[in-house]
């Protein structure tokens, strides 16, 4: 009922080996001056009480990502005001580019992973969103993501 994806779409592996990048499994940082956080694009599951999820990247300012990890670990953090982000994960099943929508990232409880917003438009991930899938999306997605050759 989820999937994700390691690191936003703009990582390279050359950058593990400069020291003003970093990336962890919630975190990254480029070259200093780009910073992105791992959250859940949340949606749900029509006639169920699941959600299916993405785990995705979204790029934050400078300020709202050192806020974010200034709180990364305090109790009571979930009060947080969200932070506005753009989504840096192509999900390449979906006819439009998922690369830069808007988002709200919403800080959830120690331990949890941010909620993903996204902005009330009209791609199909953002109506998805607001609007649940079928069980049958889920297989469609679920073979899109583990057979991709199978369906070009």
């Amino acid at each position: 009922m989820s999937y994700s994806t390691v690191a936003p779409d703009v990582w390279h592996p050359s950058f593990a080996d400069d020291p003003d990048s970093m990336l962890s499994s919630d975190q990254c940082v480029i070259k200093g001056q780009h910073y992105f956080i791992r959250g859940l694009i949340e949606i749900p599951v029509i006639g169920g009480k699941d959600l299916f999820s993405w785990g995705v990247w979204v790029s934050l300012s400078g300020n709202s990502f050192a806020r974010a990890l200034d709180m990364w670990n305090t109790p009571g953090r979930e009060a947080e005001e969200p932070y506005f982000g753009w989504l840096t994960t192509e999900l390449k099943l979906y006819s439009r580019s998922t690369l830069n929508l808007k988002t709200h990232a919403h800080t959830r409880p120690v331990g949890q992973r941010p909620f993903i917003e996204l902005e009330p438009t009209d791609h199909p991930l953002a109506v998805e969103q607001r609007t649940g899938i079928t069980q049958d999306r889920i297989r469609e997605i679920a073979e899109a993501v583990l057979h991709p050759g199978d369906n070009a």
